[in-house]
């Protein structure tokens, strides 16, 4: 086994419990987190930047094995004195309509909301710069419910988005470089235990 094994990640993506059994169960090889950018997963993988990665579909599978693990809920990012709060736990897309859809450059959903309202500024960078400026009053972000946690502030609320895109979150890997080591972290993910055989 290598001395140490690259994991990438994007944002949201939350590998903590499949970790801990990497380093209970592989305490010779160290697991190297990496934060992926997901306009770069397939490029980070494919030049071996990485060994494996948590990436969000849809993914060019082309040269790569995926096995998707899990769906995400889409969310609605507004400020915390936002009318749209009033709602307890979900909104759908009616609720929308007329509201001011900031989509960001890192956007990973691709959402259309038939009735709301493109903003007059440029798309910001990232999911982060877009939520500060929703926290500042202007408009809303519709992105998956890790992504919204990952940039939680105190100054925004989300809400669950009802009928919405759901994002998948998956495990890649470049086929040619399926190593012992790529496979031991997809049996972990999997839910093997440690003495079980592949397969």
């Amino acid at each position: 086994m290598p001395a140490t094994f690259t994991l990438g990640a994007i944002p949201g993506a939350t590998p903590g419990k499949w970790i801990d059994i990497w380093n209970e169960r592989m305490p010779r090889t160290s697991l190297e987190l990496v934060p992926l950018a997901v306009a770069d997963q397939r490029r980070a993988l494919l030049d071996g930047e990485v060994d494996a990665a948590l990436v969000r579909l849809p993914l060019d599978k082309d040269g790569l094995h995926v096995i998707p693990l899990y769906d995400e809920l889409p969310v609605v990012v507004c400020a915390k004195d936002s009318h749209l709060t009033a709602a307890e736990d979900e909104l759908d897309a009616a609720d929308l309509v007329g509201e001011v859809l900031i989509v960001p450059q890192d956007d990973v959903l691709a959402i259309q909301l038939p009735g709301s309202v493109a903003p007059r500024f440029a798309p910001p960078a990232d999911t982060g710069e877009a939520i500060a400026t929703v926290a500042a009053g202007v408009g809303i972000v519709v992105v998956p419910m890790s992504v919204a946690r990952l940039h939680h502030r105190k100054d925004v609320e989300y809400r669950a988005l009802s009928g919405g895109p759901l994002s998948t979150v998956a495990l890649a890997w470049t086929a040619e470089r399926t190593t012992p080591a790529v496979e031991a972290f997809v049996g972990i993910v999997r839910g093997r235990t440690a003495n079980s055989s592949r397969g």
